[in-house]
């Protein structure tokens, strides 16, 4: 397509155009007056915006409003169901999958349990969208991306993946190309915690903060480093990877067989703390935690210690305990974990809990997906429509 001159006729009307796709996205369906009293255009203009996106299939008459003494005024909606895509949480025992469409609509969330047989990236890939399109009732053939966020650590640059310790069958390297070429999808590995962070900064606990940590405390651990706002992965991708660091020898006499920060802090002590019986996991009695305060306070003098490298080397203003332990403790751990913080040397860092609710992860997965089908749709706006 030859190069369009700013100004000109046909460069006004594609940039209209998407002026008002983007105000249907972002308010809704919308008459002809209502979208040119938001675009501040005539409602003429404002009429052949509509005929235009019409054309090329973004949008469509999804109502009437009432006018008053005249006839009622169609209201026209942007279509979620040209393209969609699917996010993906990739847990140790489950994977939980969503459909995402263009108005980011809320959908069931799908959970398929992992399973002993063989597995591949695209097999678990395939399961996912599969339950999350009937969960839905949404068209397979609709889904172009998916985003899928994996306890590993991610150099997308290589697309390999190391630490991989709950991702049986996944490759080293090539995964994200092996699902790409066999599933015919747009496809972006993303670290769980990372994915997490984002949504933290979005509308949670760490959205005013410059500096940020977000410990992930669950049957693993994790950190997502949060500088002003952009998720520091590291050159392979192994930033945060912090349940792997040796023990320090503040934590001897807590836990003296331990050999990392997991063997400190992780799911299997938690649950030992909080007093379950053999063969419960994590899940089966967290819900205790916040009314055990000899645990809270177990959990919090392990969260401190798995804390000192990170503050001695980052020294954010803020830390955030999220996964399911930090989330269930909630102020009360946080509480707990501020107070034994060393002040003279972090006299201003805050702890917090986190505030993105049960899914942060598929919650991160779903942005950047949003955004990828509205700008997938945006380009069929072109200056020749």
């Amino acid at each position: 397509m030859s190069q369009i001159d700013p100004g000109t006729p046909t460069w006004l009307r594609a940039h209209n155009d998407r002026t008002a796709f983007r105000l249907l996205l972002e308010h809704g369906p919308l008459t002809r007056a209502q979208l040119g009293a938001l675009s501040g255009l005539s409602k003429p203009t404002a009429a052949q915006m509509l005929t235009r996106l019409e054309r090329v299939d973004l949008i469509r008459p999804v109502g009437e409003v009432s006018a008053g003494r005249g006839p009622n005024a169609v209201s026209y909606g942007v279509r979620d169901d040209r393209i969609t895509g699917v996010a993906i949480s990739m847990l140790a025992d489950a994977i939980h999958a969503v459909v995402v469409d263009a108005t980011d609509a809320e959908h069931p969330i799908a959970e398929i349990p992992c399973g002993d047989g063989e597995r591949t990236p695209e097999s678990d890939v395939r399961r996912a969208v599969e339950a999350a399109c009937e969960a839905s009732g949404v068209d397979v053939a609709t889904v172009s991306n998916v985003v899928v966020g994996v306890q590993a650590a991610v150099n997308a640059v290589g697309d390999t993946l190391s630490l991989t310790d709950t991702l049986p069958g996944w490759p080293a390297t090539g995964a994200r190309e092996q699902i790409e070429q066999r599933l015919g999808l747009t496809v972006a590995l993303e670290n769980d915690v990372n994915l997490a962070a984002m949504v933290e900064r979005a509308s949670g606990a760490s959205a005013d903060a410059a500096t940020s940590v977000l410990f992930w405390i669950g049957q693993g651990l994790g950190m997502a480093l949060d500088f002003h706002g952009s998720v520091h992965r590291g050159a392979a991708g192994g930033a945060g990877e912090v349940g792997y660091l040796s023990v320090p020898r503040s934590a001897g006499d807590i836990e003296p067989d331990a050999v990392n920060l997991t063997g400190v802090i992780g799911g299997r002590v938690v649950a030992r703390l909080l007093g379950a019986e053999p063969g419960q996991r994590l899940g089966d009695v967290l819900h205790r935690l916040p009314d055990d305060l000899a645990a809270l306070d177990a959990v919090a003098d392990r969260v401190s210690i798995a804390l000192e490298a990170v503050l001695a080397i980052i020294d954010p203003e803020l830390v955030v305990l999220g996964g399911p332990t930090g989330s269930t403790g909630g102020a009360a751990l946080a509480g707990r974990v501020a107070a034994r913080i060393d002040r003279q040397s972090h006299p201003d860092l805050v702890v917090l809990p986190s505030a993105t609710g049960a899914q942060p992860v598929l919650l991160g997965a779903r942005r950047l997906l949003v955004e990828r089908i509205r700008d997938l749709l945006e380009a069929r706006i072109t200056p020749a429509a």
